[in-house]
């Protein structure tokens, strides 16, 4: 048993601050260990009583006969370090602080709490908490918890195999209770407060272990650490976390385009896509995951089959399908003429199969239909709707679809648009034959897409190394950033620093005759603005440019001329650093970048392919594929640019910011034109 495990493998569960008085929180948790059975031993601490509840109480947690496995503190703030000191005498591995008062109060209280978890960890004491309602597993009956939700005259208490984690405890018990009113079987809930010591993500992590679990779920507050993320997502079980504080300013104002553009939130978004966590809006959200979760049956692919006995809820499944990311199946021919045979002929073969109401009448048709959809190897995923069916019509579908989810293995999920007055025993009945349930059919694609999301074959990249290579200096020119660029096999424009007029007249016939110049002046990121580019500069007009930019206060670059005709699309690639590590941005460039605000962002290392991956999901991907009569760009030196620049920057220490704004992606190469580097020294960019 670990540490933290012993939520729910805990044997010997300690309260402290238990109490006897009606309605005090000390005694809830004493309540509830005897009300649901707990066979362990249940050891009161309270020094004014010898029992409790029949149970023999203690002085202090250090008098009770141990081990003791796991100790839940119930005593007001300023008392909780004589606890944590009295439970590290005893030996308490693991302790659930539920009292309030630290660091959600204030500085006052944050001091408190820190000082709590250093005697604690000074101690070989792990904390759940502070200012948390605790946690509850089913299976053992665990319940060091607090929590109302198991007050209540009738609790189902059917052990389940979904993990939910939550900062919030009264959210996470809130959402537990909804699960189960949606006949949905958690198996272990835990809150843990303000995440002093152990982490919402911790806990997950451990869960994951736990091989009856099927799904986690998770509510976090605070930004995730981003190596406990990876170890997560390396577990293979599915994971749906709600992140709150989207809407928040999380990130750094950097001095770039990059760190302006690469929130925290879009930022947190690009990690779990990358690590295949699905991320969620909201419980409802949360919750229909959690039903697709419940089932162990995992699609190979993204392709959808919608089989439905109503027209319109075909076509909404069919607009969700695409929404979601999610692909129709074109049917195998084989299919469609198999269909043709079974389908009334006002019904429709072509996926979405409508079948119609005649099912009413010849309940075989969902037995038929459903036989050919698994046997048709375009189909991952099944989604069957059905509207307004009732009773014994609702119970042969039910027994349709258990058979086929039997028989083919693939996944089914159902969208059943009806009251369940209709067939009062329908969710239980598909809850049994293990069949994920929705309302709508958005609703069934929205999991259907989440249940993809996390079963899709991925690589996962190594985690970065920590930055050790120096990297270049705060006031690395635009000059040296491309030397290390070109080190690094990466395309720049030829050219070279002009000392004077004629030096640049020299430079200018070695460019080709036709040339950039650019200002070479420390700090000053964004040239264009600032007048210091000259474009299309000859040996005539090279020595009034030189001057030009000579008198802002540095030196003049001369570069090759790169085509700007129709045949290139301009691209914004950066890198900067953030509290889940570097993060790689690119998207649509040049001068419309802030304006567009078309980019994508991954963290770094890229794993195989995401470079590419990421060029896809821009809204602009048209662009680069070539639309009204132009050229198609080369994506993948685009893409094969992207997996460079991520290798370059991996052990650049934190606080940079790259920006190579605008990268000219040609029908043939990819070339970066302008590079700038900017540095936050700040203490908390190096964290």
């Amino acid at each position: 048993m670990s540490d933290i495990s012993a939520l729910w493998e805990a044997e010997s569960i300690a309260v402290i601050g238990a109490s006897e008085r009606p309605g005090a929180l000390g005694r809830k948790p004493l309540d509830y260990l005897l009300r649901y059975g707990f066979k362990g031993r249940i050891l009161p601490v309270n020094p004014r009583s010898p029992e409790i509840l029949g149970v023999p109480a203690y002085p202090s947690v250090k008098d009770a006969p141990g081990p003791v496995d796991l100790a839940l503190i119930m005593v007001s703030a300023e008392r909780v370090l004589g606890a944590v000191d009295d439970c590290v005498a005893a030996g308490v591995k693991l302790a659930v602080i539920a009292s309030s008062g630290f660091a959600e109060t204030g500085e006052e209280g944050a001091r408190l709490q820190a000082e709590v978890v250093a005697k604690a960890r000074a101690g070989g004491l792990r904390i759940i908490g502070p200012n948390c309602i605790g946690a509850v597993a089913y299976e053992n009956r665990v319940l060091a918890t607090f929590s109302p939700l198991f007050g209540a005259e009738s609790v189902p208490f059917e052990p389940g195999t979904l993990a939910f984690v939550s900062q919030s405890g009264a959210l996470g018990f809130g959402a537990a209770s909804l699960a189960l009113e949606r006949g949905l079987r958690p198996g272990w809930v835990v809150s843990t407060g303000n995440d002093a010591d152990v982490t919402a993500l911790e806990v997950l992590r451990e869960l994951a272990t736990v091989p009856e679990v099927t799904g986690l779920l998770g509510y976090l507050e605070d930004t995730p650490d981003i190596g406990t993320l990876r170890e997560l997502a390396g577990s293979g079980k599915p994971v749906a976390l709600l992140k709150s504080g989207r809407t928040e300013a999380g990130g750094r104002a950097a001095a770039s385009h990059t760190g302006a553009l690469a929130t925290d939130d879009r930022v947190l978004d690009a990690a779990l896509r990358g690590l295949g966590i699905v991320r969620v809006d909201d419980i409802d959200e949360l919750l229909d995951v959690a039903r697709v979760f419940e089932s162990e049956r995992r699609p190979t692919g993204n392709r959808v089959a919608v089989v439905t006995t109503s027209g319109g809820s075909g076509i909404l499944a069919a607009d969700a399908v695409e929404a979601h990311g999610l692909e129709l199946s074109a049917l195998e021919p084989r299919s469609k003429e198999a269909l043709a045979e079974i389908v009334p002929a006002f019904g429709a073969i072509d996926n979405p199969v409508d079948i119609t109401a005649t099912v009413l009448s010849d309940p075989s048709l969902f037995d038929r239909s459903l036989d050919v959809l698994i046997a048709d190897d375009t189909v991952d995923i099944i989604v069957a709707a059905f509207c307004v069916m009732a009773g014994p019509d609702v119970e042969k579908a039910v027994n349709a679809l258990s058979r086929a989810a039997e028989k083919g293995g693939k996944p089914i999920l159902v969208a059943r648009t009806g009251a369940d007055f209709l067939a009062p025993d329908a969710p239980r009945d598909l809850r049994e034959a293990g069949l994920p349930e929705y309302p709508t059919p958005a609703r069934a694609l929205r999991a259907a897409a989440a249940l993809w999301e996390v079963s899709r074959p991925r690589t996962l990249p190594d985690a970065p190394r920590p930055g050790t290579v120096p990297g270049p200096g705060a006031e690395a020119t635009e000059p040296e950033l491309k030397r290390l660029l070109a080190e690094a096999g990466i395309d720049v424009p030829k050219g070279r620093i002009a000392v004077d007029a004629e030096d640049a007249v020299r430079a200018v016939t070695e460019a080709g005759g036709t040339a950039v110049l650019k200002a070479v002046v420390p700090g000053l990121l964004h040239k264009t603005e600032a007048g210091g580019v000259e474009i299309g500069v000859t040996a005539d007009t090279a020595p009034e440019a030189h001057a030009r930019l000579a008198a802002l206060g540095g030196q003049v670059l001369v570069e090759e001329l790169i085509d700007e005709g129709a045949e290139g699309v301009e691209l914004i690639v950066g890198v900067h650093t953030t509290d889940l590590g570097p993060v790689l941005t690119a998207g649509l460039g040049g001068i419309f970048t802030e304006v567009l605000d078309d980019v994508g962002h991954r963290l770094l290392p890229l794993a195989p392919g995401e470079g590419a991956e990421l060029l896809a999901g821009l809204r602009g991907a048209k662009i680069l594929a070539g639309t009204r009569g132009r050229a198609a760009v080369d994506v993948a030196a685009a893409a094969e640019l992207l997996h460079k620049v991520g290798a370059l920057v991996q052990d650049w220490p934190a606080g940079f910011a790259l920006d190579l704004n605008p990268v000219r992606v040609l029908p043939r190469g990819a070339v970066v034109l302008d590079a700038a580097l900017s540095f936050d020294t700040s203490e908390e960019a190096g964290r």
